[in-house]
């Protein structure tokens, strides 16, 4: 708010400042003689007196700020201050002058001074009610931006608070996933089960390199999905066949870290374990655009179930949680059934990299 303060310091000096000229000026047509100090005098006594009642008035009612929602109570408070300004602008503006002019060897006239009190306190009011009106609409849009501004933190602290709950959700989940593939291979092949533990280090090593991050490049998210896909080619050996087709140009971009992931897991879930036959998998990314496009076909999927009822895994909803938490509607999720058979997973966000 320095800067509104700012301009607004400057329009108050400029409303006096053409006060003052509009004086000279009435001046120089009215009298004879050149004491152009005199019309400067008058103004610039009026402006000391009635800024520094104004600041007085602002200090004294500064705390009734939480009433700018209930205008009529704000405006009755700043009225009562107006026999404040009728006592004091007249005797001590014209005082100002009055000593002045004596300073100068000369002699200040005016108006007798029951008459001068009456012109001056409705003059005053007139003034003190317009600087009221204006000071109002500022502290009510002062008042305004910072709500607003207090809805934005709000607003982020809570998409922050998501996003942590998300992220936290679906890395043990993933644990959970990736334990029960070594556990199924330790009693059958004690080598597999040795090089899916290494797979998984790899993975977790990449999860604790991210840190508190909830996006990353797209290089990273591969390391940890080719980690992943390594687990899961453990578990599945011959079973599963999996083929990178990766744009060299998407690696930069950004996108919510361990997405690639459920995408892949809810293929192993709904397809891979169903089936005796060989599944092929293709992970796709490229940039089409300014648009990062990841999609994952499966070659004998069939859409049903959980999907099918709108109720997908936890992996997939909680995918579909971030993305509208991160990009606000400006990315989408969806999974298509491919003829004759198969299921393709799409997804598609903004890529600024």
């Amino acid at each position: 708010m320095t800067r509104a303060r700012l301009a607004f310091g400057l329009a108050y000096f400029l409303f006096w400042m053409l006060l003052a000229w509009v004086a000279v000026q009435d001046y120089l047509r009215n009298q004879d003689g050149d004491a152009l100090w005199q019309p400067l005098l008058w103004e610039s006594s009026s402006m000391l007196v009635v800024t520094s009642l104004l600041l007085v008035q602002h200090h004294f009612t500064r705390r009734h700020a939480y009433l700018l929602a209930r205008p009529w109570r704000w405006f009755a408070i700043q009225a009562l201050w107006l026999p404040f300004f009728w006592l004091l602008f007249t005797p001590l503006a014209f005082g100002i002058r009055h000593a002045a002019y004596a300073l100068a060897n000369s002699t200040y006239t005016h108006r007798p001074w029951p008459e001068l009190f009456v012109y001056e306190s409705l003059k005053i009011s007139v003034f003190i009610g317009l600087f009221t009106v204006i000071r109002f609409g500022l502290l009510s849009y002062q008042e305004l931006l910072e709500e607003k501004l207090r809805a934005e933190t709000s607003n982020a602290l809570l998409r922050q608070a998501q996003l942590q709950r998300l992220t936290q959700q679906m890395q043990p989940h993933f644990l959970f996933n990736a334990l029960n593939t070594v556990s199924s291979l330790m009693h059958t092949d004690v080598d597999r089960a040795d090089a899916t533990l290494n797979g998984l280090a790899d993975v977790l090593r990449a999860t604790l390199d991210a840190g508190e991050l909830h996006e990353t490049p797209l290089s990273s998210e591969l390391r940890l999905v080719r980690g992943y896909a390594q687990v899961m080619q453990q578990r599945y050996g011959d079973r599963l066949d999996i083929a990178w087709r990766i744009d060299d140009d998407a690696l930069g971009c950004m996108l919510p870290l361990m997405s690639i992931q459920p995408l892949l897991e809810n293929i192993f879930k709904h397809t891979v374990e169903r089936r005796r036959e060989p599944t092929r998998i293709t992970v796709s990314v490229a940039r089409e655009g300014g648009r990062l496009c990841v999609t994952l076909d499966d070659d004998s999927g069939v859409l049903g179930g959980e999907h099918t009822t709108g109720r997908p895994g936890i992996g997939i909803r909680n995918l579909r949680e971030r993305l509208a938490v991160l990009y606000h509607g400006d990315a989408s999720l969806s999974l298509v059934q491919l003829a004759p058979a198969g299921v393709r997973a799409r997804m598609e966000l903004s890529c600024g990299c």
